[in-house]
């Protein structure tokens, strides 16, 4: 006999209660284990491959993890380096920046810098700012961003999890499988393959997008001439997972670039704007119905929130699990209003005279 829906929602509750609690003490220690269990996932389906290939699931997770060590390697030799730098010399030369608009905004719109006009007093606050903070604040963030993750245990934790949760993957799905409480268990494996089916098409299908648009405009813009092309793209690609977003700020930082470097030089300033045209139109038509589909379920106004609120809730680690969080709520949702549109709640009796 299986217990009262009552008692059942109170077990439920208390679990989430628990879960909730554990990421809020826990989420700095829980992170390299997020991580780790995030990579494991975006890995999975290639291990699965390797597998129908003929190798054992050890073989498929050796080569995936020899494979994975190449890439970091060639990344922290070749691409991280640059890209810190680039950082760096974006932040320091921020107040130049900023006094060059200055400057063209004085001789091409004079009337807009009145001595003492509200604009005028806005800027040169502004451009004070930057001037006494803008050197220090990437190096704020990086001491800030190492004060809450050690680096260090996060580079060696959350890649050996990754590869045990690789290595087991399958024995851990059956084993929480055989924990379901038998007169649910259809129902949650059905929830539970629709909420992998939008994590799929997303986390996996949207990963995929940023990392191809972050390094075709990172590779474009440099191309093209443009100083801290390679922090543009990689912001822009990062971004991505959030429509339209990516291209915004990407296109606004590297225009707003491109207009101190090449101003005068139109065709310059034309190509800059035409990479990430190039890339809207690429990531429409071919990349996202392609690798994420159009049945996702996760509205762009509903992923901003998810962020915006666990961030605010849990910190970092709240942000990497709002996607996922955001997605099963989606897919529990959409289960709720199908059960509410059969109940009597909804169709009252004469509804249900009528069939």
């Amino acid at each position: 006999m299986a217990l009262p829906v009552r008692e059942q929602v109170t077990y439920w509750s208390v679990a989430a209660l628990i879960f909730a609690l554990a990421l809020w003490f826990l989420g700095p220690v829980l992170l390299p284990f997020v991580i780790g269990g995030a990579i494991a996932y975006f890995l999975d389906p290639v291990a699965d491959r390797l597998e129908r290939a003929g190798l054992s699931r050890v073989a498929a997770t050796a080569v995936i993890t020899v494979i994975s060590l190449l890439l970091f390697v060639l990344l922290t030799l070749l691409v991280i380096p640059s890209l810190i730098s680039q950082a760096i010399q974006l932040f320091n030369i921020a107040p130049q920046l900023f006094e060059q608009l200055q400057g063209f905004v004085r001789e091409n719109f004079p009337s807009i810098l009145v001595e003492g006009s509200a604009l005028h007093e806005t800027l040169r606050t502004v451009g004070e700012t930057i001037r006494s903070k803008g050197g220090e604040l990437l190096e704020t963030v990086l001491t800030s961003a190492l004060s809450v993750i050690n680096i260090v245990v996060l580079l060696i934790v959350a890649p050996v999890v990754a590869v045990y949760l690789l290595l087991d993957w399958d024995r851990m799905i059956a084993r929480i499988d055989d924990l379901l409480p038998r007169d649910h268990a259809p129902t949650i494996r059905r929830l539970a393959s629709e909420i992998d089916d939008t994590l799929a098409a997303f986390i996996r299908g949207m990963g995929t997008v940023c990392l191809i648009l972050g390094t075709y405009y990172a590779i474009a813009l440099m191309l093209v001439g443009l100083q801290f092309g390679l922090v543009v793209g990689f912001v822009a690609g990062l971004v991505t997972f959030i429509p339209y977003l990516g291209a915004l700020i990407g296109g606004a930082l590297a225009i707003g670039l491109a207009l101190f470097q090449f101003w005068g030089d139109w065709v310059s300033l034309g190509l800059v704007a035409g990479i990430f045209v190039v890339g809207q139109v690429v990531e429409g038509n071919i990349l996202t119905p392609k690798l994420v589909g159009g049945s996702v379920g996760l509205h762009p106004v509903w992923l901003l929130l998810a962020l915006s609120v666990f961030g605010a809730l849990f910190g970092f680690i709240g942000m990497l699990v709002a996607v996922p969080v955001a997605a099963a709520l989606g897919v529990i949702t959409r289960f709720a209003v199908e059960q509410y549109k059969t109940s009597l709640l909804y169709r009252g009796f004469s509804g249900r005279d009528s069939e």
